[in-house]
């Protein structure tokens, strides 16, 4: 299985990120039970700050625990479990790191976990079921896509580039205009964080490495992300690639009028 697919949940992507929860949960309940047995076993008595640490980690075992099975509900029942969304986004932003150590200990390179975490992300994304208006949607793209030699600046407007087709942005552009859907190009997070504040969408696509889509998706959230991974033939950050194929599948998913194309099937069909 590549990245991509990884990325969209295919096969076993999500797996790896729901087992390092579940060993996350095991080894804090863990902790949690051997610091208020080992005081009384070893000192014959029980301690008050030995309790409060071992309730303190078996609280987070059993927030982990719930954090489980939410993500287990969403994703087979697609829809959250009432009341479960505040905590949803606290094991989104909150327990990454953790879990990040804990792959450590068993040698997972952080990559891959980011990998895993975008596909639980993006499946979660497709079993929401939301949809929007095209001028409510954002295409989030990397300066990267674009070829390095090229002069013409396309951060402040994409409409900029002159489509020659020597990158990925020619196709992104062609896209973005059939579709009626805004692109824009950010250098770094802050940029990004800016032009969500600016454009206020209901649904981003964002285009980005392992890294980036991570942290884009938990600054974003509760906002919607789908995170497409780009390919990177000449290594990290230049001259990026990404599979035009897979944007427009995501824009059919969340493009709530008539695809591109289809227009005059549905106005024949409503015309009788």
């Amino acid at each position: 299985m590549d990245r991509r697919e990884e990325a969209r949940g295919a096969g076993g992507g999500k797996r790896l990120f729901l087992g390092l929860l579940l060993v996350t949960g095991l080894l804090l309940g863990g902790i949690g039970l051997a610091t208020w047995l080992v005081p009384q076993v070893w000192a014959g008595g029980e301690s008050w700050l030995a309790a409060l640490l071992g309730a303190a980690f078996g609280a987070g075992a059993l927030l982990v625990g719930a954090g489980i099975g939410i993500l287990v509900f969403a994703t087979l029942f697609e829809r959250d479990l009432p009341g479960t969304r505040r905590l949803r986004g606290l094991l989104i932003r909150g327990f990454f790191p953790p879990l990040v150590a804990v792959a450590r200990l068993f040698g997972i390179p952080k990559e891959k976990v980011e990998r895993s975490f975008v596909a639980v992300n993006n499946q979660l994304v497709l079993r929401s079921g939301r949809r929007s208006r095209p001028e409510r949607m954002l295409i989030l793209l990397p300066h990267c896509l674009q070829v390095d030699a090229c002069e013409i600046r396309i951060t402040g407007d994409i409409a900029n580039c002159q489509e020659c087709g020597r990158c990925p942005i020619a196709g992104l552009v062609d896209l973005g205009r059939r579709y009626g859907v805004h692109l824009s190009v950010a250098t770094g997070g802050t940029i990004a964080r800016r032009i969500i504040v600016e454009q206020r969408p209901e649904i981003i696509i964002a285009v980005a490495c392992e890294r980036d889509l991570t942290s884009g998706i938990q600054d974003a959230h509760p906002l919607p992300v789908y995170g497409i991974l780009n390919d990177r033939p000449e290594g990290p950050c230049f001259n990026t690639r990404v599979d035009l194929g897979e944007v427009e599948r995501a824009l059919a998913r969340f493009v709530s009028r008539p695809l591109p194309g289809r227009e005059k099937d549905s106005d024949t069909a409503a015309g009788g």
